[in-house]
């Protein structure tokens, strides 16, 4: 059963002394343009058209309810409001740091915390999206693992991200060009509503992305990873971060199911468009993966593969084992690998004093859990010796 499907069921089911709770109530952001067309049809009994105008409400206009959807009937506005709502997130605020990154806070319905990220830079101003509510993969250099996963996000939720950093940082700072799925989770465990996300995304009747300009990043989920690009067309990020299993299992646990061979050979597969590259991004950390060794293996891991490679030194982050590298280790690191003619940039660290840089979102609670906990302990207790 569909999606619409599912939608529609429910409508027919429904009576005219039925009351609809806020939480049962259908989120119009939820469906592609096809979708809401098809739901405007069979679940309303309306034509084609008011399909197209509710989408253009929602993605055009920017419209925040139902009643501001002024060229639908009064009383067919009367039938949708009580149904169904447009907005999923709540704006609570924002913290600014002084090189002019943003992180936008937002509340879902639930009261969950959703971080979005504003990059500003010389005519490539850059949105970092959230997917999930924490994450389950468990990376022990990232704050936001150390929450656990609380929830998938709705397509909805993702798009409203979105939707509301372009209303808001917009029309201040100029366009959002790029939109990369960096923030809190990872994009392939939620691989449906990211799916459709990119669908709302890119549709030119809407918010009208190129995907050119849209990256998604994964830890390494080799089974979604498999699929992504027969679905959509999108640049992929890839976090290696370490060039030895045994290296990369004690950082990243997803690396115990699906090792860096399995990895680069999901890689090798992946159907790029001539000139399209991957990026693989590399945290680096002091003292465990930042020697001219582990640049070398890193030269003979992705000698077969078009691609490049973002350096980010590691972003402190409370109670954490890791530090940066020295700035000349970073700095040798790099022009190794661009000794052997490798694409590679250092990332610029941005909107670290707002806890807004990479691996510094979300809000974990007193608690690790507990598999991030024992990934750690190792590092910890290297510390205290």
């Amino acid at each position: 059963m569909s999606h619409v499907d599912d939608a529609v069921k429910w409508l027919e089911s429904l009576s005219p002394e039925d009351e609809v709770s806020e939480q049962e109530m259908l989120d119009l952001k939820d469906y592609t343009y096809k979708e809401l067309v098809d739901l405007m049809m069979r679940g309303f009994g309306q034509k084609k058209f008011r399909g197209q105008q509710v989408f253009a409400w929602l993605y055009d206009k920017f419209a925040q309810d139902v009643d501001e959807m002024s060229n639908l009937s009064k009383g067919f506005r009367s039938r949708l409001a009580r149904v169904a709502r447009v907005s999923a997130l709540e704006y609570t605020g924002k913290h600014e740091s002084a090189d002019g990154t943003v992180k936008l806070l937002f509340k879902c319905r639930d009261n969950s915390v959703v971080e979005t990220v504003y990059i500003p830079s010389d005519g490539r101003n850059t949105l970092c999206i959230s997917s999930q509510v924490g994450c389950a993969m468990g990376c022990t250099f990232c704050w936001t693992a150390k929450m656990g996963l609380h929830r998938h996000l709705s397509t909805a939720e993702i798009v409203e991200q979105v939707v509301q950093a372009r209303k808001r940082m917009g029309d201040i700072n100029g366009h959002i060009g790029n939109i990369v799925f960096m923030g809190m989770g990872e994009p392939l465990h939620n691989y449906d509503n990211v799916v459709r996300a990119i669908d709302l995304l890119t549709d030119q009747r809407g918010l009208d992305f190129s995907k050119r300009k849209i990256t998604v990043s994964t830890s390494g989920v080799v089974s979604a990873l498999e699929k992504l690009g027969h679905d959509v067309d999108v640049n992929i990020a890839i976090s290696l971060n370490s060039t030895t299993d045994e290296q990369r299992s004690a950082i990243m646990p997803v690396n115990d199911r699906w090792n860096i061979e399995e990895l680069l050979g999901a890689l090798r597969r992946y159907p790029l468009e001539k000139r399209q590259r991957i990026t693989f991004e590399y945290v680096m950390i002091k003292d465990f993966n930042d020697t001219i060794d582990d640049a070398k293996r890193l030269v003979r891991m992705l000698s077969t593969l078009p691609s490049k490679v973002n350096l980010i030194p590691f972003n402190p982050h409370p109670n954490s084992p890791f530090l940066p590298p020295a700035e000349e280790v970073v700095d040798a690191f790099r022009d190794y690998l661009v000794s052997k003619n490798m694409s590679c940039f250092r990332r610029k660290t941005r909107g670290q004093e707002e806890m807004a840089a990479c691996g510094q979102l979300g809000k974990p609670g007193d608690k690790e859990p507990a598999h991030v906990r024992k990934k750690l302990a190792p590092f910890r207790a290297e510390m205290q010796g």
